[in-house]
């Protein structure tokens, strides 16, 4: 009366199985396509005794720079003129610390 779970599934899923492998498959290829080219920054993390900089990365480029150093808040580093250097701190003329005051 009673079936193990796998003769059961044997049985009702007999002709299924070979299609579920092949969509799963086929998911997983384009799965790790789109996951490469959705690809997040490059994150570099440098560490020394007092403080522990963050160096954010994005097709070469460095966007964001977070500090976060042994006692304090953490601070970003951001380009006194956004509309210079297309974004690029490392193009930037001038850097300004910037402190989350809220989050929520």
């Amino acid at each position: 009366m009673y079936h193990s779970i796998g003769t059961l599934s044997q049985r009702l899923f007999k002709g299924a199985r070979v299609t579920g492998w092949t969509i799963l498959l086929g998911t997983a290829a384009t799965t790790s396509a789109a996951e490469e080219s959705l690809r997040g920054p490059d994150v570099t993390i440098i560490a020394a005794e007092e403080k522990v900089i963050y160096e954010y990365r994005q097709a070469g480029q460095l966007r964001m720079i977070k500090v976060v150093p042994s006692w304090g808040k953490p601070h970003y580093l951001v380009p006194r003129d956004h509309t210079k250097g297309f974004g690029d701190l490392e193009r930037a003329e001038t850097l300004l610390p910037s402190w989350v005051i809220v989050e929520f």
